[in-house]
């Protein structure tokens, strides 16, 4: 089995930009049971539209139901499974086991697989999902390789999907109260407000004199980050992953925008097809991310939080989308200012890739000609020496400070 390259989709466009951009399967959320609540989402329709849309492109679509159900969610639950089991999904991602009970019995054709959320974390844990009749095991973060080696040799008829890039949990797969606590919204129920990227601030009680203090813990300027997980990027790695049984690499996302995970999946697609590494590990340096780890790929490892800031700055800056392309020029859709005299760059999933041509003129959606394209969302043509596709994205690189 070829290993698949699985990637998020927050809604109908990200879903056309990730499999665009190469990857073999994506998975999203309904408007309900899903651990994203604050994504679009699908509903309905769009559910049965993207099924139909990623099968005509011979890609597979995974839905995502992996909230901690209580018992007045299981009647919509049943219509809900059987919904997709019409509408021929490839496969339903759940955490509960009532849940996976439920899928089973309102809809026997639908592949199940479970969540990481699950925190499946051994050998015997996945073979009794296997008895239950689960297809695929969504691992938990926290496995080192080895484990997942042995995991694969003890039960070689499941199939075992890993996260391979993108945010980190400060809690056990996930498995996190923090927003619930300080928020009201569960994490487990989608509503997560990802509290653990907030910045923090320590007072105390000086019980000499009766007054609240702040206490000095500030990594930066900015205050202290201390329970802020660094990103995930196993790019180095996907081929021992591979050879220890992982079938699906997963990217995560469904919050991120479609610059980002256009840049991401172009670069794990370009690494898995065997081009230069150096040129997909630069990739993951161009959109915004936090310092990178491999996590527990080798073990234990405490150095997984992010001290420094809430998130770093990418190398470039995203510029435009491409609506067309023909005779010399390009038609794009601004979504950063830019300037004649600047040098843009392609991310394509194509040959066009990594070219760069400079903006010798640009005219507005009314004729005029623009020197400072500031209008957001505005249409502007351009020359350029390229023919690029709709889907292709137009990018700056950011000036460093010598």
């Amino acid at each position: 089995m070829k290993t698949e390259l699985l990637a998020p989709a927050g809604n109908f466009e990200k879903l056309k930009t990730a499999l665009y951009f190469g990857a073999d399967a994506v998975y999203l959320g309904g408007k309900n049971f899903s651990l994203r609540a604050f994504a679009d989402n699908f509903t309905g329709e769009e559910l049965e539209r993207a099924v139909a849309f990623a099968h005509s492109l011979q890609k597979k679509v995974y839905v995502t139901a992996n909230i901690y159900a209580r018992n007045a969610d299981f009647i919509m639950l049943e219509e809900y499974f059987r919904f997709l089991e019409k509408i021929k999904a490839d496969g339903v991602i759940v955490s509960d086991s009532g849940v996976a009970y439920v899928c089973k019995k309102a809809a026997p054709s639908l592949p199940i697989h479970l969540s990481t959320q699950a925190n499946t974390t051994n050998k015997y844990a996945v073979k009794f999902w296997q008895e239950q009749g689960i297809s695929r095991t969504i691992l938990a973060r926290e496995l080192p390789l080895k484990d997942i080696a042995e995991i694969h040799e003890f039960v070689p008829e499941m199939e075992l999907e890993a996260f391979v890039h993108g945010a980190m949990c400060i809690s056990y797969s996930g498995r996190c109260l923090l927003s619930d606590y300080l928020d009201g919204r569960s994490s487990n129920r989608g509503a997560c407000v990802q509290s653990c990227r907030w910045r923090y601030e320590v007072r105390a009680l000086n019980a000499t004199n009766g007054k609240s203090e702040w206490l000095p813990i500030e990594q930066d300027d900015k205050g202290a980050y201390i329970f802020n997980s660094k990103d995930l990027n196993m790019l180095a790695r996907l081929q021992e992953m591979e050879r220890a049984g992982i079938r699906s690499f997963k990217i995560e996302g469904r919050m991120k925008s479609g610059y980002y995970l256009a840049t991401v999946i172009n670069a794990y697609r370009r690494a898995m097809d065997g081009e230069e590494y150096a040129l997909s590990e630069k990739e993951l340096l161009a959109v915004a991310h936090r310092d990178y780890t491999e996590a527990y790929f080798d073990g234990a490892n405490s150095e997984t939080v992010n001290y420094t800031d809430s998130q770093s700055k990418g190398e470039y800056t995203y510029i435009a989308d491409v609506i067309s392309s023909e005779k010399g020029t390009a038609l794009v859709q601004m979504r950063n200012r830019f300037k004649v005299g600047d040098v843009l760059e392609v991310l394509s999933p194509d040959n066009n890739f990594g070219k760069t041509f400079t903006v010798e003129s640009a005219i507005d959606s009314k004729g005029n000609e623009a020197e400072d394209c500031k209008l957001v969302q505005e249409i502007y043509k351009i020359p350029c020496p390229y023919t690029l596709n709709k889907g292709d994205y137009l990018r700056r690189k950011n000036h460093t400070q010598a």
